[in-house]
């Protein structure tokens, strides 16, 4: 059976025990509405317009942050995983700084960057910094030092090594840290928006429960869902793309 069917079914399962539980009254409305009724309050957020408005923000901040990050991961992965001298200055930085919560830094950015969009763009660019750095500077490491060489017997100039072949055999551990890093402009613009915003998915989520409005709250949560679901399949879409023109 085709991996796609078999997620579908998966998906379709969760659902359908989702609103049976809930319709059977084994779990308060409270505590988890049924499914009916979140997709309900979600028609409503769309026909109000107020779906649209908070999804248009948070997305500018995800696409701004994300591509911010990311470029300066590759670029900094590339340079460590191609010099030793490189990876002998930034690597133990890298180390040290990653496993800070980014969201914890978020009061200091505020506090250099101001209340604004500034501060939450960073925040996000921060947290895609690094699994797109490690992943691109493992990627480069792990070209098999007989292509490279291969390369230059054949002609190639440095430039066209590096573009391609380095960076070609590198590009399948690119695109998995641009998908982690994907998840995590998703998290960190949800933790951002709470705190410091007043407008976005993450203030529709923080408002939803604030006012005990749970439909509204999950239905947030779906969106959020959905958003890390199509970005998975859009960074795959364009992996296949990119590796298919290139062998």
């Amino acid at each position: 059976m085709p991996r796609g069917v078999l997620g579908f079914a998966s998906v379709a399962a969760v659902l359908v025990a989702w609103e049976a539980v809930t319709r059977a009254g084994w779990l308060p409305p409270l505590f988890l509405p049924p499914l009916s009724d979140v997709l309900t309050e979600l028609g409503r957020l769309v026909a109000s317009g107020e779906l649209a408005r908070s999804l248009a923000l948070s997305l500018q901040r995800i696409a701004l942050g994300w591509l911010l990050g990311s470029v300066a991961g590759f670029a900094v992965g590339l340079l460590v995983g191609l010099s030793p001298v490189a990876e002998g200055l930034l690597d133990p930085l890298i180390a040290l700084t990653y496993p800070i919560p980014k969201i914890a830094i978020l009061p200091l950015l505020i506090l250099w960057l101001g209340i604004g969009e500034p501060s939450k763009v960073a925040v996000i660019a921060i947290g895609c910094f690094f699994p797109v750095a490690v992943n691109t500077a493992a990627g480069v490491r792990r070209v098999d030092p007989v292509l490279t060489r291969a390369a230059r017997s054949l002609g190639a100039r440095p430039w066209q090594v590096l573009t391609k072949v380095t960076i070609m055999a590198a590009l399948p551990m690119v695109f998995a840290g641009l998908r982690l890093a994907a998840g995590m402009a998703l998290l960190l613009v949800v933790s951002a928006e709470m705190i410091a915003a007043q407008a976005g998915i993450g203030f529709l989520v923080l408002q939803g429960g604030a006012l005990m409005l749970v439909s509204r709250l999950m239905a947030g949560l779906v969106v959020l869902s959905l958003l890390g679901i199509a970005s998975t399949w859009l960074l795959q879409a364009v992996e296949r793309r990119v590796v298919r023109g290139q062998s």
